[in-house]
């Protein structure tokens, strides 16, 4: 796989937000609240890198209204530099797309995750839904799970010939498993599924705050509050162009 895979690994200690002291979580969290997410900082040494839209038409992938997206939290610094960084509890967590594509596409599609030596670690062959859609993709339980404070880098990438000749159209960034603080642990254990989103969101847990959501809208898929809790979080990560797409998978707790 052709994939720019030469990017190195940095190992970076994560400050506040990943060990934190629990500070006070609301006992009750409502729908008419606006949740904010607290992005955590990249590492420094190296960089991350990544890029979260796959960019432009190539090869008999076509022309799109809306970019391939990874739905993941991104830095930009001078002079174009940007960083794809998220943050996991999950030793098998799941990654969501924006996909403009759907099975009328019949190019490979696929998911891949390397640990911090590139050593790959899983591949999936993705089938596109019936529609362009927000999909999710999780780690299977019979894969290695994630080690907590190392980095993982994962690639989603739409090959724009059958014979994976041409340059793909793909998003990809860099993904770190940490612990929470045990009094925070002890807090997700007793909370609703709208608290446990609140208190990932405000310490910087992308994946488990993204999903947890995801997971009630499919549940109750006509409530509008939901629907703008969604669109909110997407907005403070400045992927407004997808906050409104259709959900096309997640899974109900």
């Amino acid at each position: 796989m052709k994939l720019y895979l030469g990017l190195a690994f940095g190992y970076a200690a994560f400050l506040a937000s990943q060990m934190a002291v629990a500070a006070p979580i609301p006992a009750k969290v409502t729908l008419a609240q606006k949740v904010s997410f607290t992005p955590p900082p990249p590492p420094k040494d190296p960089p991350p890198g990544g890029r979260v839209l796959g960019g432009a038409k190539r090869g008999q992938c076509p022309q799109v209204k809306t970019d391939l997206t990874a739905l993941v939290p991104f830095t930009q610094e001078p002079p174009n530099i940007t960083n794809v960084w998220s943050l996991t509890t999950a030793a098998h967590p799941t990654f969501w797309f924006y996909v403009p594509y759907a099975q009328d596409f019949a190019n490979p599609v696929e998911f891949v995750l390397q640990d911090s030596k590139l050593k790959q670690i899983y591949q999936k062959a993705i089938a596109l839904p019936t529609q362009p859609g927000i999909i999710s993709i999780s780690l299977p339980p019979d894969t290695p799970s994630l080690a907590v404070n190392e980095q993982y880098r994962w690639f989603f990438t739409v090959y724009c010939d059958k014979a994976r000749q041409s340059p793909p159209v793909f998003v990809e960034g860099v993904v770190k498993r940490v612990n929470l603080d045990s009094q925070i642990t002890q807090k997700l254990k007793k909370a609703t599924p709208l608290q446990k989103f609140a208190i990932y969101a405000k310490y910087g847990i992308w994946h488990e705050a993204l999903t947890t959501l995801a997971q009630q809208i499919q549940k109750n898929p006509q409530d509008p509050a939901l629907e703008k809790q969604w669109q909110d979080l997407l907005a403070s990560i400045r992927l407004d162009n997808v906050a409104k797409e259709p959900i096309l998978s997640a899974k109900p707790e």
